[in-house]
């Protein structure tokens, strides 16, 4: 390891922060993907390179698990695989299924009128 690479490492460990540390982790996580999927292609990393109009070094660069990946180059290197590398999905509230009639129906009603929540609702976005 470099010496630079030495003093960026510790200067991380006495400054801890989970924001880096989760990037890195996610960086690591699709560039491990990406990797996967090029020896599955058989692909080289130049054939990579030019199915996305990139050179080689930016594609090496990339696929060190520590440069900053954007969307952009993110989806770029989805689209030459065919393949997504973060799935996105919209989270449903709630779902209702109808199970059919239901006996003393009007009881239960009554009783739906009456329910009380026994916590406070709160808007907090989840990221999943």
């Amino acid at each position: 390891m470099s010496k630079k690479n030495n003093i960026i490492s510790n200067w991380l460990e006495e400054n801890p922060n989970p924001e880096i540390d989760k990037l890195i982790s996610r960086n690591l996580d699709i560039t491990e993907k990406v990797r996967k999927v090029l020896e599955v292609k058989g692909w080289t990393k130049a054939r990579f390179a030019e199915e996305m109009g990139k050179k080689p070094p930016e594609v090496s660069k990339w696929l060190s698990g520590m440069h900053n990946l954007t969307m952009k180059s993110i989806i770029k290197m989805e689209m030459a695989l065919g393949i997504d590398l973060i799935h996105t999905s919209q989270i449903k509230e709630l779902e209702y299924v109808y199970l059919g009639a239901l006996k003393n129906h009007e009881e239960l009603i009554e009783k739906a009128n009456d329910y009380e929540p026994t916590f406070e609702r709160s808007e907090t976005p989840i990221a999943i």
